[in-house]
């Protein structure tokens, strides 16, 4: 059980959460209760920047006072349901409201998602209310709806569910789980973009396979990403020890034991792959958290691309196909196309340094061409890689120790070449491509892309060192055709 403070205290306390004093000098005359994750959060003991009210009445004006009172803006939410955001010009601190979904308070709580998110606090007087004995499923860790069409009424808060089991390590409550089920071919009702918010927060939380297996629980792989649904009972040859499913969760698993101990996996660079992780990426995903989803779909080709001949079973083309079925999914969810392609490219990409184990020590030409065919996404797809490995556990010799303890060295080496690429960028060219062309007597086209290439790779060798012997290499390389 956690310990949550009681109806008296609640509101005590809630009243003394930072800017209420001067929400409540805003409001002073309009009806108003503090709701949602505000309140559970305070009561948890938890500090919140990000208030929720709910207000007889239009939002708006409740919403510009409260901008004024704390010198920050306001704007509309949404045009489908009365809602408003005031918010502080640093996004520092956030309040929403939004308008009673009903004649009163209590009867606007039975129509929320979950019982935890239905406890409301009286800005007027501090009063606490719970009709649905939220605090005592708070205190529980426990999911409940608050009703029979919480999930009809807005099948997002299936995806919310989920989420809710990854963030804070709560239980959804077999009735719930069975009308969740019941509830789950809705599951792609709602807008893309909402569907995508509630997934990257699942898989950015703390124990995003927990909310995983609450997905899988109540079938919303089947009918929101069935790319993973499809991924069970996929039986894979000596490499690995689980099906196809099994195999990705522990690469998950394993983007997440990386994240844990980056010194073990990337050495005295562990601080600077940490820092490139945190970045923000796209759709409200960091590097980090958009890892952890091409962890979930590298291998999601792998049903439609399943051979098995003498007992050997193939994958081929999986990457590829992989990289167009994650393209056509993440467009269906209104994803960025930054996003999109990141997800793809790792895909794509995650099986080339497997391939590279076997050739090592790699020579300075070899580096720049992974390097250089993984780009933008070489450091992510390098970690991936690692986590991938580490969950093949079969019986076979490329799950051996000595194939995953040289497999675990290159990546180690070529996370350090992909952060000096990041921060330096690719080899600069000691002369433009027209001074090229026209030092060589050849026409812009393909040729001369060619040739650009090459010289970058031959820079990043150590093969030559200014404008006159790049311009030799190339007619060398010319010539030898």
């Amino acid at each position: 059980m956690t310990r949550v403070l009681g109806l008296e205290v609640l509101g005590q306390r809630a009243l003394g959460a930072p800017r209420v004093d001067r929400v409540r000098e805003a409001l002073a005359g309009t009806p108003a209760w503090l709701v949602g994750g505000a309140v559970r959060d305070i009561a948890l003991g938890r500090e919140t920047n990000d208030l929720d009210l709910a207000v007889t009445g239009s939002p708006e004006v409740p919403a510009r006072a409260i901008a004024k009172a704390l010198d920050g803006i306001a704007f509309e939410l949404s045009e489908e349901f009365p809602a408003w955001r005031a918010k502080d010009r640093d996004d520092a601190w956030q309040v929403d409201v939004a308008e009673l979904r009903a004649p009163d308070i209590e009867r606007d709580l039975e129509l929320r998602d979950f019982t935890v998110g239905a406890v409301a606090v009286s800005l007027e007087n501090g009063e606490a209310i719970d009709p649905l004995g939220g605090l005592g499923d708070l205190a529980a860790g426990t999911i409940r709806v608050c009703g029979p069409t919480s999930f009809s009424d807005d099948p997002l808060r299936l995806m919310r569910a989920a989420r809710l089991v990854a963030q804070f390590g709560w239980e959804i409550e077999e009735a719930t789980a069975e009308l969740a089920r019941q509830s789950a071919p809705r599951a792609g009702d709602p807008a893309g973009e909402r569907t995508l918010a509630e997934l990257i927060l699942l898989i950015g939380a703390r124990d995003p396979l927990a909310g995983l297996a609450a997905m899988d629980r109540i079938g919303l792989f089947d009918w929101l990403l069935p790319e993973i649904g499809d991924l069970h009972d996929v039986v894979q040859g000596p490499n690995h020890h689980l099906d196809v499913y099994g195999h990705t969760m522990e690469v998950v698993e394993g983007i997440l034991r990386i994240e844990s101990d980056l010194e073990a996996f990337t050495g005295e660079r562990a601080p600077e792959v940490s820092a490139y992780l945190s970045r923000p990426l796209a759709d409200g995903a960091t590097r980090g958290a958009a890892l952890r989803l091409g962890a979930l779909f590298h291998d999601c080709a792998k049903p439609q691309t399943r051979s098995e001949e003498g007992g050997f079973v193939s994958f081929r083309g999986h990457d590829r196909l992989g990289a167009e079925q994650i393209d056509s999914r993440f467009r269906s969810l209104r994803a960025s196309r930054k996003l999109s392609s990141y997800i793809a490219d790792l895909t794509r990409h995650h099986l080339i340094l497997g391939f590279l184990v076997n050739q090592m020590p790699l020579d300075k030409r070899q580096v720049f061409a992974y390097l250089d065919h993984t780009d933008p996404v070489s450091i992510d797809v390098t970690l991936l890689t690692v986590a991938d490995r580490l969950a093949a556990r079969g019986t076979a010799e490329i799950a051996g120790q000595k194939m995953v303890a040289g497999h675990l060295e290159l990546a180690r080496e070529m996370v350090g070449h992909a952060l000096d690429w990041d921060r330096h960028g690719p080899p600069a060219q000691f002369l433009p491509g027209n001074e090229l062309a026209e030092a060589l007597g050849i026409e812009p086209g393909p040729e001369l892309g060619n040739l650009m290439k090459e010289l970058a790779a031959a820079r990043f060798a150590g093969e030559i060192e200014d404008a006159t012997e790049a311009v030799e290499h190339a007619r060398a390389f010319l010539e030898a055709g």
